[in-house]
C-alpha cells in the first residue's frame, strides 16, 4: 500500500465517522512559544483549552489531518535507519466530542481493519512507573479504562510505563497534557515499532515537558475542562510497516529521492541528503529562508549539509536539482504550496549554494591545519567560513570525536550575548527604551524618530500595495533610529519609475497631513475591513487597527501595536535609499525620514 492511499484512507476512515478534514497548517506555527510545527495537535492548542469554539470554526467538535513537521532534535542522527526532520504526522482530535473509549476503538479498527495490520502490543499509563518527582505521578492514577478498552478488544499484551514515556507534556512553554496509550506493529526484520499515539488531554500544565517531568515546585497539573484527545501517527513510519520494509528510507517516501544519488556515495549520506533536501522544500514553501536565527538558521543547517555533501563526495549540484523535482512532483498534488513555490525553492538553493561555495573551501582548509576540534574551534569555523555544526563533524568524525552539539550551542550563545551587549551599547549604553523586535530605540530622541519611521513604514506598505498590486505581501521589517528596513513577497527588481511613484505617494500621504486613527476590535472583524496585516504575525483574539485617511480618503489601513505619529505631517520628508533582493523572491527597501 503506497504513501498516496494511506493518506486516503486514513482521511475517509475518520471523516466517514464524523470528523471534518482541516488543511495542514503551516509548519510556521502561530504559538510563538515553539519554533516550527512539531507535531498535529498544535493548531488545535486554543480548542482543549476552551479559546476556540470547534462547531463555529468546524462545524464539529471532532476533526481529522495529516499536519506537515518537523523535530529539530533528530539533525545530527540523521543517517541511521529511523530518524528524520521533516516528517508527515495523522491524527484525529476531539474537543469534548468523544473519550477513551471512542479513540481507542478507532485507532484499534483502522490499524486491523482499514490497514489490515496485526498489534503486537500496547502501553498505558502507570502511575508505579517512570521517576518523576512531585508527587504528579500519584496524583494522577493508573489507566485502568484504557486497559479494559484494549482487553475488550482482544489485546492480551498490554505493558504500564510511567510519566517520561506515556504522559505527554504540553508543546511549547505551557499546554494541555495527559496520559496516553501507544499502539505498537511489527516491522519487517522483526523490531516492534511505535505507529501510533494517543494522547488523552485531561489536564493543562503551565510549564514544559522538562519541568513536568522534574515536578517543577509552585507548578502543578490543572484539570481541563473539556476532555481532548489528540493522537499522532507518523506517516513514515506506517508506510514502513505497510509496506514490509525494514527502515523509513526503504518506502516509497524516501527511496524515489534516495536512488537518484550515486550509488557509491556512503548510504548514511545519501540518507542525510534525501532527508535534508526534502525537509529544506518544505520549510522554503512554507516561507522560511536562509539566515543565522530562528527558523531560518535550522533551514541554512540542513541546505549547508547538503552541499558540503556534493563537495565532499564529488556529486555533481543537478543532482541536487533532480531530487528537489522528485519532492515537488512527489507531494505537490498532497502539499500545492510546494508546486506553487517550485521556482522560489529551486532558486533559494542556488543562491545559498553560491554564497556558501565562497567560503566552504577555505573552511574546509582552515579545518585541514587544526589538529583537535573543540567548541572555540568548531564556532570560529562557523563564524568565519559559515561552517555549520553537522558539516564540522561530517568532515572527520575522529578530529571533532570531543565536539559535542552541548559545548558548540553554549559557545554560539555566548558569542550572541556579546554580540546583544554590543547593540545595547550602540542604542544609548544601558539597554534599549523600547525594543518591540521591530522597532528599537536607545533614548527619547530616538523613540521620536522610530516613531515617525513607523508611521511612515505603513504608509510605504500601502503605496507598495497601490504601485504594484496583490502579489505585494509583507515578509518583516526592522526600523531603528538610523532607516526603516520593508522585506516584501515580489518576483522581480523594482523598476526605478516604480520607486519614483512609491516614494511620491508616501510623500503625498504625509503632505496631506492625515490623521492617524485607532480602532480596537475582534481579529476576524479586523482583516475584513480590508486592513493589512503580516500572515505569518501571532495576533491576540482583540487587536489595534491603526488607519491614515479622513472621511473622504483613507490611504492606509493596518493591524499594529503602535507607536505612531497623531498625524502625518509630523513625519517630514521620506526617502527610499535602496531597493534589494532579500532573497530568492522577496524584495528589500531601506527608507528615510528627514
Amino acid at each position: 500500500m503506497d504513501s498516496v492511499e494511506i493518506r486516503k484512507r486514513f482521511l475517509k476512515f475518520f471523516e466517514e465517522h464524523g470528523h471534518t478534514i482541516v488543511p495542514s497548517s503551516s509548519l510556521i506555527p502561530d504559538d510563538p512559544s515553539v519554533l516550527l510545527t512539531t507535531a498535529g495537535m498544535q493548531q488545535f492548542k486554543r480548542y482543549y483549552t476552551g479559546e476556540a469554539d470547534p462547531m463555529k470554526d468546524f462545524g464539529s467538535k471532532n476533526t481529522v489531518s495529516i499536519q506537515k513537521s518537523f523535530r529539530t532534535s533528530d539533525i545530527d542522527v540523521v543517517g541511521d535507519e529511523t530518524h528524520d526532520t521533516f516528517f508527515e504526522m495523522l491524527g484525529n482530535f476531539s474537543f469534548g466530542g468523544y473519550g477513551k473509549r471512542e479513540a481507542i476503538t478507532y485507532a484499534h479498527e483502522f490499524i486491523t481493519n482499514s490497514l489490515g495490520l496485526p498489534i503486537s502490543y500496547v502501553t498505558i499509563f502507570s502511575a508505579q512507573g517512570g521517576s518523576a518527582s512531585g508527587g504528579q505521578e500519584s496524583a494522577t492514577p493508573t489507566d485502568e479504562e484504557s486497559r479494559s478498552i484494549w482487553e475488550e478488544l482482544g489485546i492480551k499484551d498490554i505493558r504500564e510505563e510511567g510519566m517520561a514515556d506515556v504522559f505527554w507534556g504540553p508543546t511549547g512553554n505551557a499546554g494541555p497534557c495527559g496520559p496516553t496509550t501507544e499502539i505498537y506493529c511489527r516491522n519487517a526484520v522483526g523490531d516492534d515499532v511505535e505507529v501510533w499515539n494517543i494522547v488523552f488531554n485531561q489536564f493543562f500544565y503551565p510549564g514544559s515537558r522538562e519541568e513536568l517531568l522534574a515536578g517543577s515546585v509552585g507548578k502543578s497539573l490543572e484539570p481541563l475542562k473539556i476532555f481532548g484527545v489528540d493522537t499522532g501517527m507518523g506517516l513514515e513510519r506506517l508506510a514502513m510497516i505497510s509496506q514490509g520494509k525494514k527502515n523509513i528510507f526503504e518506502t516509497d517516501l524516501f527511496a524515489p529521492l534516495v536512488s537518484l544519488l550515486p550509488r557509491e556515495v556512503d548510504l548514511r549520506v545519501q540518507r542525510i541528503i534525501a532527508d535534508h533536501t526534502r525537509a529544506s522544500a518544505f520549510l522554503l514553501a512554507d516561507g522560511v529562508r536562509p539566515a543565522n536565527k530562528g527558523a531560518g538558521y535550522i533551514l541554512r543547517r540542513l541546505m549547508r549539509r547538503v552541499m558540503a555533501q556534493e563537495r565532499m563526495n564529488q556529486i555533481p549540484e543537478h543532482v541536487t536539482g533532480a531530487l528537489l523535482h522528485e519532492v515537488i512532483h512527489e507531494y505537490g498534488e498532497t502539499y500545492p504550496e510546494l508546486k506553487r513555490e517550485g521556482e522560489v525553492i529551486r532558486a533559494e538553493f542556488d543562491d545559498e549554494r553560491k554564497r556558501f561555495l565562497k567560503t566552504l573551501d577555505a573552511g574546509i582548509r582552515e579545518f585541514e591545519q587544526l589538529s583537535n576540534i573543540g567548541a572555540v574551534q568548531a564556532f570560529t569555523l562557523y563564524q568565519s567560513f559559515g561552517l555549520p555544526y553537522e558539516v564540522i563533524k561530517d568532515l572527520d568524525p575522529v578530529k571533532t570525536a570531543s565536539l559535542s552539539r552541548e559545548e558548540f550551542d553554549r559557545e554560539f550563545l555566548q558569542h550572541q550575548e556579546i554580540s546583544r551587549a554590543g547593540v545595547e551599547k550602540k542604542f544609548g549604553g544601558h539597554g534599549l527604551l523600547l525594543d518591540t523586535g521591530e522597532l528599537k530605540a536607545g533614548s527619547e530622541e530616538e523613540l521620536k524618530i522610530v516613531t515617525r519611521l513607523h508611521t511612515a513604514t505603513h504608509l510605504l506598505n500601502a503605496a507598495l500595495h497601490t504601485v504594484l498590486g496583490s502579489a505585494v505581501e509583507q515578509r518583516g521589517s526592522d526600523i531603528t533610529a538610523e532607516r526603516t528596513r520593508f522585506d516584501f513577497l515580489f518576483p522581480r527588481k523594482l523598476t526605478p519609475d516604480e520607486i519614483i511613484k512609491i516614494e511620491e505617494l508616501v510623500m503625498y500621504a504625509i503632505q496631506r497631513d492625515f490623521p492617524v486613527r485607532i480602532e480596537e476590535m475582534p481579529l476576524e472583524e479586523a482583516k475584513k475591513t480590508g486592513a493589512l496585516f503580516f500572515y505569518k504575525g501571532h495576533y491576540p483574539e482583540r487587536v489595534k487597527v491603526y488607519s491614515v485617511g479622513n472621511n473622504t480618503e483613507i490611504f492606509s489601513r493596518e493591524l499594529c501595536g503602535g507607536p505612531h505619529v497623531s498625524h502625518t505631517g509630523e513625519i517630514g520628508r521620506f526617502r527610499i535609499v535602496k531597493e534589494e533582493s532579500s532573497s530568492a523572491g522577496v524584495r528589500r527597501i531601506r527608507a528615510i525620514v528627514e
